[in-house]
């Protein structure tokens, strides 16, 4: 990823967030005699690992196409994203540009064993089961717990010690304020390229207060 000083993003704790956020994450491994090999899956962060240590699972036969463990891998995780129009700016000539949040992780996974990779699975499923008013947990039931035994040998569970952080966030922070705020309200805006979530992050890194979309402010 090309280096740029002013949207760097080289703070540990952020670059957690950023994960925690946006769970979404590709795998690619550069396998010999093969080329790139890339997989998506949820990644969870082992919350009590020092520096950044990524949990997650492949579904068999994946793990075979990465030769999981045998090599380092890349881990992408990606927060929002969007087009910024010139015309957004209030002034001309400019250009066309797009802002992202996208921390690359490398390391080499350590395989786990299944009674590893089923605490994982579960912390996965309580991760994004727990919000909702009927949680279907793995271990809720003994049924759901026999299930989850079955299942569990057709997934591989792998931890991925971080050893090298590559993480930008591009959010318009060498524009002025007022142009900031010119392009968050037409990213809350109705029209094709409308992105809340993406205006949210762009008030919070740039210190302005997060867009309402109900509201337009833009003169």
């Amino acid at each position: 990823m090309r280096e740029n000083p002013d949207y760097a993003l080289d703070d540990t704790e952020a670059v957690k967030d950023l994960i925690r956020e946006n769970p979404w994450c590709t795998f690619v491994t550069a396998v010999p005699g093969t080329g790139p090999v890339a997989s998506h899956y949820p990644v969870l962060l082992d919350e009590d690992a020092e520096g950044i240590v990524l949990l997650s699972h492949m579904g068999r036969p994946d793990e075979v196409g990465h030769r999981l463990g045998g090599h380092p891998m890349l881990a992408i995780v990606q927060g929002p994203h969007g087009y910024i129009s010139p015309s957004w700016y209030g002034y001309r000539p400019n250009v066309p540009t797009w802002n992202f949040a996208v921390a690359h992780l490398h390391g080499v996974p350590e395989v786990l064993d299944d009674g590893e990779n089923l605490r994982v699975l579960d912390r996965l499923v309580a991760r994004f089961e727990r919000v909702l008013p009927d949680p279907h947990l793995l271990h809720a039931t003994a049924e759901n717990s026999a299930f989850a035994h079955r299942i569990v040998t057709g997934t591989v569970g792998f931890r991925l010690p971080v050893d090298r952080v590559e993480a930008k966030e591009k959010m318009s922070q060498d524009k002025s304020a007022e142009t900031v705020a010119r392009i968050i309200d037409h990213l809350v805006e109705p029209g094709p390229y409308r992105n809340p979530e993406l205006a949210a992050r762009m008030a919070r890194v740039n210190g302005l207060a997060e867009p309402r979309p109900w509201e337009r402010t833009r003169a």
